[in-house]
Parts: structure tokens; sequence; C-alpha cells
């Protein structure tokens, strides 16, 4: 069915980069919402005592859906760390299977309640084993992405990143390595300004991560986060330039974190109260929600509609897990790995 002209305007109007339509960006905005009503769910599941430690997407949302929209899952690899909720979500892992990891119910997909939540690996998503062991996943994502070089696949390896793990040494060494080799990768950086609790004037002597990419000889850009139609359009192009044999390149996407660092902290220790509030006009949510209603891609009875799918989906998958039993007593030493007094390593 051919397009009205009316809707050929609204997407004239918008300046749509190539591969991203009305209908993508509503399917994220919808997405974005689910991943919401999912995380304030975790944090007061985790008020209430029942779930360990979360780290809180609340900010990254646009950043991390921008960025899976200008990827191919069916082909390209992601290593993302602990705050991907939004990332983790888009890329095809269910509210009940997270919500199994943060309530350690038997069965659980990533590490079968072994390790904190959001930490293991997805098989079905096909999601590279994580940890909040800070950057570690930078150089595996070269490992990776030269594997699939030298094998001839036909893949672009994402490597997500914050701020804090910019000042580790895991980065620059995975940064050189993968400019003097060229391979499929692109460094995703979420810089919230402050790691745990460090301000970024704190952590090094510039204030662009991006700008330390020509050190490597790879390109580098700074991106607002908060823009899903930004954020798409800048890690695209670095996706195409991998992909074509371009080589590696750094994205740095600037965005807030509007909860503490994991619900075990407390950011009015650190930040003015000032700090706190200002980063409310901020929050992905309503940036996109206006901006899809601006273009008129958005209304508000479609708006209403997704909320509310959002938080049934939530409700649901939350009975569904707290319906599930704890591991058994029985199976604490099951699919851990062990040493036996001579040395050798065993499931």
């Amino acid at each position: 069915m051919s397009e009205s002209p009316s809707d050929i305007a609204v997407e004239a109007k918008l300046s749509l980069p190539s591969g991203l339509t009305r209908e993508r960006l509503l399917g994220a905005y919808k997405t974005m919402c689910l991943s919401r009503a999912l995380d304030v769910r975790i944090w007061t599941l985790n008020r209430q005592g029942k779930a360990a430690i979360a780290a809180s997407a609340q900010g990254h949302e646009a950043a991390q859906m921008g960025t899976v929209l200008a990827t191919d899952p069916t082909r390209d690899r992601y290593m993302i760390y602990y705050r991907q909720l939004t990332a983790m979500l888009a890329l095809g892992t269910t509210p009940t299977e997270m919500l199994m990891q943060f309530l350690a119910r038997d069965g659980e997909i990533l590490s079968a309640a072994r390790q904190f939540p959001l930490h293991g690996a997805h098989p079905r998503v096909d999601l590279f084993s994580f940890s909040n062991v800070v950057g570690t996943q930078l150089p595996q994502a070269v490992g990776v992405a030269l594997a699939d070089k030298m094998k001839g696949r036909d893949a672009v390896t994402i490597s997500f990143f914050g701020d804090g793990a910019a000042s580790q040494g895991d980065c620059h060494e995975a940064m050189n390595f993968a400019g003097i080799h060229k391979v499929p990768v692109v460094f995703l950086c979420e810089n919230n300004r402050y790691a745990i609790s460090v301000p970024l004037e704190q952590q090094m002597p510039v204030d662009s991560i991006a700008s330390r990419a020509s050190s490597y000889g790879i390109p580098g850009v700074e991106v607002d986060g908060t823009d899903v139609v930004a954020t798409y359009e800048a890690v695209k192009e670095a996706v195409d330039r991998a992909r074509s044999g371009g080589g590696a390149s750094l994205v740095e996407l600037r965005v807030e974190r509007l909860l503490p660092h994991t619900t075990d902290d407390d950011h009015t220790r650190y930040r003015s109260k000032e700090d706190i509030e200002r980063i409310k006009s901020m929050d992905p949510l309503p940036i996109t929600e206006a901006m899809l209603k601006r273009q008129g891609i958005l209304d508000q009875a479609t708006d209403d509609d997704f909320k509310e799918w959002a938080r049934r989906e939530v409700d649901d998958a939350t009975d569904e897990a707290e319906a599930m039993p704890f591991p058994p007593v029985g199976d604490m030493y099951e699919k851990v790995l062990e040493s036996d007094r001579g040395g050798n390593s065993h499931a």
C-alpha cells in the first residue's frame, strides 16, 4: 500500500535517515515504555526486599534503542554490560526472563540464578556472557570481531560501555588493537558523566571521550543520547563503515543517569540538588514522546495504549516470575566451576 501525501510530508519533515521509518520509531518508543515500566517495577521489588541489587537504565533508553535499531540482530554481535535493560528487551529478552534473574528463580536463563541480576549469557538472544567487572567486554568484543573478520562473516560487533569503563586499561588496549587491525567493531560509550560516583572531570582531563578516537586512528563522534534518531544515524554510519571493511569507530552517547548508580547507592551524597533536578529535563521518554507527537507520528490515544500495554506486560511477568520456585538447596553446587586438590577444574 502506498503512502498518502500527508504521510510523505510528515516523514520529510522529520528527515528520517535511511532505514528508519515511522513504524520503526513507534516500535522503538513502545519498547522504551516497556523498559521504563519494567525498570520501575524492579526498583520497587528491590525496595520490598524481593529483588537483588539493580542498576537502572532510566535515562539510557533512547541511546540503547537507537543503537539496536541501527544494527542487524540476525547477524551482528552484542557485548553488553549491566545497565542494558532496554537493549536486552529490544534484542528479544522477555520481561519474565529479566524478573526471574532479579528474583533468583529456578531455571532463569542467564546464569541459572548463580550470579548477580543481568549477569551471564543468553543463548536464545545470543548475548555473550557479561558481568559487572568494568571494561572487560571491550577487548573481548575486539576478539569476537577479529574472529568474524578472519572467518569472513558479515557481522559487526557492538561493544556497549560506560564512561567509567573508558578509564580502564582494557578500553585503551581494545581501541588500539582495533585501530591497528581494522576490525569490524563499534565502541558504544553511554556517558552519563558519573561512572559510579566520580564525575567525568575527575576521571579524565578531557571533556569528550570521543576525542580520544584519533589516538587510535579511528573516527569518533559525540551524540545526544536522548535523541533516538540522532543516535540511530550516528551508530548506523559506524556500523556501515565497519561492515564495508573500514574498521572500528567510537560513538559517545551523552545521557543522564536519572537514578543512583544502583539500588545500593545514594547519589545525593555526590550530586547537588540542582543537578538532580536539572537531569529530569533529560529524560528520553518524554523527549521521544514529544518528538513523535510533534511530527504527527504518535497521538495521545496510542501513547496511552502503549503505556497501559507496558503496565500489563510487567504485571503479568511479575506474577509469572513470583510464582516460580527458588532453586532447590541441593542444586547449590551444580553448574558451578570447582577445582579438585590436583588443580583440575570441572563443572
